[in-house]
């Protein structure tokens, strides 16, 4: 009741013209010079996505009080994050020489395992995954002022925890746990990270039509980066969304290997369409479940058709297939098999570690996730056939009661 207090004594403040709050580009540019210091941006590649964004935070997001704030301060950081970066590579000149070498991508339609999975091979002393904290405040490339970072970050998670109490239920998170690559790549502003929190269509259609090289070459960097503090592992790395985006993948990171996780994908769009709905109500007063339900299930159908397509150029030995109820049912065991798929090997210390975690984050640890295909406005049998083709190549069975998703 507070939060929708202060967001109406906002509005109202905002509406006599005592209150500004718009996020305007050059504001937010000078704002972020000034924190970094007076550095100036050696890179600007980044203005075109970030003009897109704003334009349609601006005209389509319909934002309340709590929303500008967060998108302003949000934006701001990730500037402030990117004056940094380029700073550090100039005091600390190996950043450049760092190699990252076999990458593990893990991708998958959300709400497929994905999460517990990038947790789980995060705890392998021989993989390294970018955890959150380190992802929001990346500078210094050193141990300096790292417990000051976590705090921080921790934190951002109890103001998200006040404002949005059922994130928790949906989404494994963490100051000190691994974090999507789609908050790297958002340092770029080409990210559908953006999309999931606030309703910006113009931006979204912009981001999907968009060659995501530029994206790519920034989070190479960023890896390199992080990987200065703590170098010698193997990276393992987590987003849906680098299904859109094979082709730049690979090119940034030749030798990567990807696991995809599959599940009924009318499961995934109504468990998707109510975490968007969470985080878009957080923000904004003004959200209709049955065109987010539309936008995910329209979103998702095409990024499996083109990844489908896209996994059919490359040799079949980089992909490594993962069945989502297999996982849930035996973790340790479709891991073993991941790890043997691509010549690793599991040990025991690595397992012991796996085994701990998932004793303590049992599912539903923070109460239980339910949702409906028809809270979203969305009818199983009608959306069914878009589907076809994906559980056909990968044997998924169809739900047996569609009446039931």
């Amino acid at each position: 009741m507070a939060v929708q207090a202060l967001n109406r004594a906002a509005s109202l403040l905002e509406r006599t013209g005592l209150l500004n709050l718009e996020a305007r580009e050059e504001a937010l540019l000078d704002a972020a010079r000034k924190k970094a210091g007076g550095r100036d941006f050696e890179d600007a590649g980044f203005l075109e996505p970030l003009g897109y964004l704003l334009d349609s935070l601006k005209r389509e997001a319909r934002l309340n009080f709590i929303g500008k704030m967060a998108a302003r301060e949000d934006i701001l950081q990730l500037l402030v994050n990117r004056l940094h970066l380029e700073r550090d590579r100039t005091l600390y000149p190996d950043i450049a020489s760092q190699a990252v070498v076999k990458p593990l991508f893990i991708v998958g339609l959300p709400r497929t395992g994905t999460t517990l999975l990038h947790s789980l091979l995060a705890l392998d002393p021989g993989y390294r995954a970018p955890l959150t904290w380190e992802v929001m405040y990346p500078s210094p490339p050193t141990g300096e002022g790292e417990r000051e970072r976590i705090a921080k970050t921790a934190k951002n998670f109890v103001w998200l925890d006040r404002l949005a109490p059922d994130f928790k239920k949906t989404h494994l998170a963490g100051a000190e746990l691994p974090q999507e690559c789609v908050a790297i790549t958002s340092h770029a502003f080409m990210s559908d990270q953006f999309d999931t929190m606030y309703n910006v269509p113009t931006y979204r259609t912009w981001f999907e039509a968009r060659e995501m090289s530029p994206a790519y070459d920034f989070h190479r960097k960023f890896l390199q980066h992080l990987q200065h503090r703590h170098p010698g592992r193997r990276w393992v790395l987590k987003a849906p969304a680098h299904m859109l985006s094979l082709e730049a993948l690979f090119a940034a990171y030749p030798d990567a290997q990807v696991v995809q996780t599959h599940r009924e994908p009318l499961e995934v769009i109504a468990s998707t369409a109510s975490l968007t709905t969470i985080l878009r109500g957080t923000f904004s007063d003004f959200v209709d479940p049955a065109l987010i339900g539309r936008e995910m299930s329209e979103f998702w159908a095409g990024m499996l058709e083109t990844f489908m397509q896209l996994r059919e150029r490359h040799p079949a030995g980089r992909f490594f297939d993962l069945d989502y109820l297999e996982f849930v049912r035996e973790p340790v065991a479709s891991i073993r098999r991941l790890y043997d798929y691509f010549g690793n090997t599991l040990s025991a210390d690595a397992e012991g570690r796996m085994r701990e975690f998932l004793a303590r984050n049992p599912k539903d640890k923070h109460g239980a996730h339910r949702y409906t295909l028809a809270e979203f406005g969305l009818d199983a049998a009608q959306e069914s056939p878009r589907f076809h083709r994906y559980r056909e190549k990968y044997n998924l069975a169809a739900p047996k009661s569609l009446a039931a998703v």
